[in-house]
């Protein structure tokens, strides 16, 4: 089984994901603009039982999300880096690709709340586009 490592800048708070993600995305909602300081998140979705805090303890900001359930920020209290979003309505982790030790072969699958997108993003070629989530994953 595949076992991806990953940790914050500093190092300070470090993880572990196990096997394949379930899905890939690019997520243009508002709030991963203002936790990214970018136009995307790019996060890779984990069952929450694949994915484990191995050393450090993460500092959690929790927000409704879309479906006016928990959405636990999970980042280190020293470097601010977020590692991976808790997405409850769904029972996954959103891991940021960015973080983690070997990114080769991750690709976004689709780019979701393209509605909230900057004017001047730019997709991935090939890529499905949708303004809020695909037909039948709610939102």
């Amino acid at each position: 089984m595949t076992v991806r490592n990953g940790s914050c800048g500093c190092g300070d708070l470090k993880y572990s994901v196990e096997g394949e993600p379930v899905n890939s995305v690019f997520c243009y909602c508002k709030e991963c603009q203002i936790h990214t300081g970018s136009d995307k998140w790019f996060g890779v979705w984990y069952p929450k039982e694949k994915f484990k805090i191995t050393s450090g303890n993460p500092s959690i900001y929790a927000r409704k999300g879309m479906s006016g359930k928990d959405m636990n920020h999970l980042f280190c209290a020293n470097c601010g880096v977020m590692v991976a979003a808790e997405v409850t309505a769904g029972n996954f982790y959103s891991v940021g690709v960015s973080t983690l030790d070997e990114f080769d072969g991750l690709a976004p699958a689709m780019a979701i709340y393209t509605a909230s997108a900057p004017s001047w993003a730019v997709y991935p070629e090939g890529v499905p586009k949708f303004d809020t989530l695909p037909p039948g994953m709610g939102g």
